[in-house]
Protein backbone atom coordinates (compact mmCIF):
# COMPACT_ATOMS: atom_id res chain seq x y z
CA UNK A 1 0.00 0.00 0.00
CA UNK A 2 1.39 3.40 -0.96
CA UNK A 3 1.14 6.41 1.33
CA UNK A 4 -1.46 7.90 -1.02
CA UNK A 5 -3.54 4.70 -0.95
CA UNK A 6 -3.36 4.64 2.84
CA UNK A 7 -4.34 8.30 3.24
CA UNK A 8 -7.12 8.27 0.65
CA UNK A 9 -8.43 4.83 1.64
CA UNK A 10 -8.73 5.32 5.39
CA UNK A 11 -12.22 6.18 6.67
CA UNK A 12 -13.71 6.87 10.07
CA UNK A 13 -15.20 3.52 11.06
CA UNK A 14 -18.15 3.47 13.46
CA UNK A 15 -19.21 -0.19 13.15
CA UNK A 16 -16.94 -3.10 13.99
CA UNK A 17 -17.24 -6.87 13.88
CA UNK A 18 -16.88 -8.79 17.13
CA UNK A 19 -13.28 -10.02 16.68
CA UNK A 20 -10.93 -8.79 19.41
CA UNK A 21 -7.89 -6.76 18.43
CA UNK A 22 -4.80 -8.96 18.96
CA UNK A 23 -2.40 -7.24 21.34
CA UNK A 24 0.60 -7.97 19.11
CA UNK A 25 -1.20 -6.24 16.22
CA UNK A 26 -1.91 -3.17 18.38
CA UNK A 27 1.74 -3.11 19.44
CA UNK A 28 2.79 -3.07 15.76
CA UNK A 29 0.45 -0.12 15.18
CA UNK A 30 1.92 1.76 18.15
CA UNK A 31 5.46 1.00 16.99
CA UNK A 32 4.67 2.50 13.57
CA UNK A 33 2.84 5.49 15.09
CA UNK A 34 5.87 6.21 17.30
CA UNK A 35 7.57 7.57 14.17
CA UNK A 36 5.16 10.53 14.06
CA UNK A 37 7.09 13.78 14.33
CA UNK A 38 6.87 15.83 17.52
CA UNK A 39 8.15 19.13 18.90
CA UNK A 40 11.90 18.77 19.47
CA UNK A 41 11.34 14.99 19.36
CA UNK A 42 9.62 15.12 22.76
CA UNK A 43 7.34 12.16 21.89
CA UNK A 44 4.72 13.22 24.45
CA UNK A 45 1.89 11.01 23.19
CA UNK A 46 0.92 7.98 25.29
CA UNK A 47 -1.78 5.40 24.56
CA UNK A 48 -4.04 3.43 26.90
CA UNK A 49 -5.80 0.40 25.36
CA UNK A 50 -9.14 -0.22 27.07
CA UNK A 51 -11.07 -3.48 26.69
CA UNK A 52 -13.74 -5.55 28.42
CA UNK A 53 -15.72 -4.19 31.36
CA UNK A 54 -13.65 -1.02 31.64
CA UNK A 55 -14.33 -0.28 27.94
CA UNK A 56 -18.06 -0.78 28.58
CA UNK A 57 -17.88 1.62 31.55
CA UNK A 58 -16.03 4.09 29.34
CA UNK A 59 -18.80 3.90 26.72
CA UNK A 60 -21.35 4.95 29.36
CA UNK A 61 -19.47 8.23 30.01
CA UNK A 62 -20.60 9.87 26.77
CA UNK A 63 -23.55 11.98 27.86
CA UNK A 64 -22.17 14.91 25.81
CA UNK A 65 -22.77 12.90 22.64
CA UNK A 66 -24.50 9.54 23.24
CA UNK A 67 -23.74 8.34 19.69
CA UNK A 68 -20.10 8.00 20.73
CA UNK A 69 -21.15 5.54 23.44
CA UNK A 70 -22.85 3.32 20.87
CA UNK A 71 -19.71 3.31 18.73
CA UNK A 72 -17.52 2.47 21.73
CA UNK A 73 -19.87 -0.32 22.85
CA UNK A 74 -19.61 -1.82 19.36
CA UNK A 75 -15.79 -1.60 19.22
CA UNK A 76 -13.73 -4.36 20.83
CA UNK A 77 -11.18 -1.79 22.05
CA UNK A 78 -10.93 1.93 22.71
CA UNK A 79 -7.55 3.62 22.76
CA UNK A 80 -7.27 6.70 24.96
CA UNK A 81 -4.74 9.16 23.57
CA UNK A 82 -2.97 11.17 26.26
CA UNK A 83 -0.08 13.61 26.31
CA UNK A 84 2.55 14.42 28.89
CA UNK A 85 1.90 18.06 29.84
CA UNK A 86 4.49 20.82 29.83
CA UNK A 87 6.99 19.47 27.29
CA UNK A 88 5.87 20.21 23.74
CA UNK A 89 6.36 23.87 22.88
CA UNK A 90 8.45 24.54 25.99
CA UNK A 91 12.11 25.30 26.64
CA UNK A 92 14.00 23.49 29.40
CA UNK A 93 13.46 26.45 31.75
CA UNK A 94 9.66 26.09 31.39
CA UNK A 95 9.15 29.12 29.16
CA UNK A 96 7.29 28.85 25.87
CA UNK A 97 9.36 28.54 22.70
CA UNK A 98 6.88 30.39 20.46
CA UNK A 99 3.82 32.64 20.86
CA UNK A 100 1.69 29.51 20.31
CA UNK A 101 2.38 28.54 23.94
CA UNK A 102 1.25 25.06 24.89
CA UNK A 103 -0.83 24.57 21.72
CA UNK A 104 2.05 22.56 20.22
CA UNK A 105 1.12 19.64 22.46
CA UNK A 106 -2.29 19.33 20.79
CA UNK A 107 -0.63 19.58 17.39
CA UNK A 108 1.73 16.74 18.36
CA UNK A 109 -1.18 14.66 19.68
CA UNK A 110 -3.10 15.21 16.44
CA UNK A 111 -0.16 14.16 14.30
CA UNK A 112 0.38 11.07 16.48
CA UNK A 113 -3.33 10.19 16.41
CA UNK A 114 -3.48 10.33 12.62
CA UNK A 115 -0.26 8.27 12.38
CA UNK A 116 -1.94 5.74 14.70
CA UNK A 117 -5.09 5.63 12.52
CA UNK A 118 -3.12 5.24 9.29
CA UNK A 119 -0.94 2.48 10.79
CA UNK A 120 -4.09 0.72 12.03
CA UNK A 121 -5.68 0.99 8.58
CA UNK A 122 -2.60 -0.53 6.98
CA UNK A 123 -3.01 -3.51 9.35
CA UNK A 124 -6.69 -3.96 8.43
CA UNK A 125 -8.14 -2.19 11.47
CA UNK A 126 -10.74 0.57 11.51
CA UNK A 127 -10.67 3.64 13.74
CA UNK A 128 -12.51 6.87 14.44
CA UNK A 129 -11.10 9.78 16.46
CA UNK A 130 -13.52 11.12 19.09
CA UNK A 131 -13.26 14.36 21.01
CA UNK A 132 -16.67 14.65 22.70
CA UNK A 133 -16.61 12.98 26.11
CA UNK A 134 -16.67 13.75 29.83
CA UNK A 135 -12.95 14.30 30.33
CA UNK A 136 -13.03 14.46 34.14
CA UNK A 137 -14.98 11.21 34.57
CA UNK A 138 -12.92 9.36 31.97
CA UNK A 139 -9.65 10.52 33.53
CA UNK A 140 -10.87 9.17 36.87
CA UNK A 141 -11.99 5.86 35.36
CA UNK A 142 -8.69 5.37 33.51
CA UNK A 143 -6.62 6.72 36.42
CA UNK A 144 -4.79 9.17 34.17
CA UNK A 145 -2.04 10.86 36.20
CA UNK A 146 -2.04 14.62 36.85
CA UNK A 147 0.97 15.15 34.56
CA UNK A 148 -1.02 13.88 31.59
CA UNK A 149 -3.95 15.21 29.59
CA UNK A 150 -6.61 13.16 27.82
CA UNK A 151 -6.80 14.31 24.19
CA UNK A 152 -8.95 11.83 22.28
CA UNK A 153 -10.62 8.42 22.33
CA UNK A 154 -10.14 6.11 19.35
CA UNK A 155 -12.40 3.06 19.02
CA UNK A 156 -10.43 0.33 17.22
CA UNK A 157 -11.47 -2.93 15.61
CA UNK A 158 -12.00 -4.84 12.42
CA UNK A 159 -14.43 -2.83 10.25
CA UNK A 160 -17.98 -4.06 9.73
CA UNK A 161 -18.62 -1.28 7.20
CA UNK A 162 -16.95 0.33 4.19
CA UNK A 163 -18.05 3.97 4.09
CA UNK A 164 -17.71 5.95 0.88
CA UNK A 165 -15.35 8.91 0.99
CA UNK A 166 -17.12 12.22 1.53
CA UNK A 167 -16.68 14.87 -1.16
CA UNK A 168 -13.39 16.74 -0.88
CA UNK A 169 -12.72 20.39 -1.57
CA UNK A 170 -10.85 21.18 -4.78
CA UNK A 171 -7.11 21.82 -4.51
CA UNK A 172 -7.80 25.34 -5.76
CA UNK A 173 -9.92 25.93 -2.62
CA UNK A 174 -7.22 24.57 -0.31
CA UNK A 175 -4.03 26.00 -1.81
CA UNK A 176 -2.79 29.47 -2.62
CA UNK A 177 0.62 30.58 -3.89
CA UNK A 178 2.51 33.73 -2.99
CA UNK A 179 5.74 35.14 -4.34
Amino acid sequence: MTAKECITGRRSIRKFDDRPVPHDLLEQVIETASYAPSWKHTQITRYIAVEGEKKNALAKLTSIYPGNGVIMENAPMVVAVTIIKGRSGYERDGSFSTPKGDRWQMFDAGVASEAFCLAAYEQGLGTVIMGLFDEKEICELLEIPEDRELVALIPVGFPAESPVAPKRKAVSDLLTYQS
